[in-house]
């Protein structure tokens, strides 16, 4: 049997210190919520980088993590603290042995100030699409 992981390792400003503390308490909401789904999602980790001033965090995942998990958190971060500008991440979805489906990946980029996707990408479907002799970019 293969086990399938998504990876990915990203920063987000939050702005200042006392954003970077008060996001870690919306992050352990965002967790409870998460634990009370059935099955939960697999979630990511957050820390804060003093290196960075305080005011960065870096979330990544904890062997498997999930991509959508990472947007709802950082979505609900841009509203709590009055983000604005472009944010992105980019994952890799791997697999523990060679499977045909096993490997790809993506992009997503989110406008903080609306909460609006500017543009994402998904490799499988992409590759799916080019192959079958469509454009992925209508």
């Amino acid at each position: 049997m293969a086990d399938y992981f998504t990876h990915f390792s990203c920063l987000l400003d939050i702005g200042s210190s006392e954003n970077a503390v008060r996001a870690l308490e919306l992050y352990t909401a965002l967790s409870d919520e998460n634990a009370a789904e059935d099955p939960p999602a697999n979630g990511f980790l957050l820390s804060i980088q003093p290196e960075q001033g305080g005011t960065w965090l870096w979330i990544h995942d904890g062997g498997n993590g999930d991509a959508e998990h990472v947007l709802k958190f950082v979505l609900r971060c841009a509203k709590e603290f009055g983000l604005t500008g472009l944010w992105g991440m980019q994952y890799a979805n791997t697999c523990s042995r060679p499977r045909v489906d096993g490997f790809g990946g993506g992009a997503h980029v989110l406008d903080l100030a609306t909460g609006e996707t500017v543009d994402w990408i998904y490799t499988d479907g992409w590759l799916s699409t080019v192959l079958e002799g469509g454009n992925p970019y209508e």
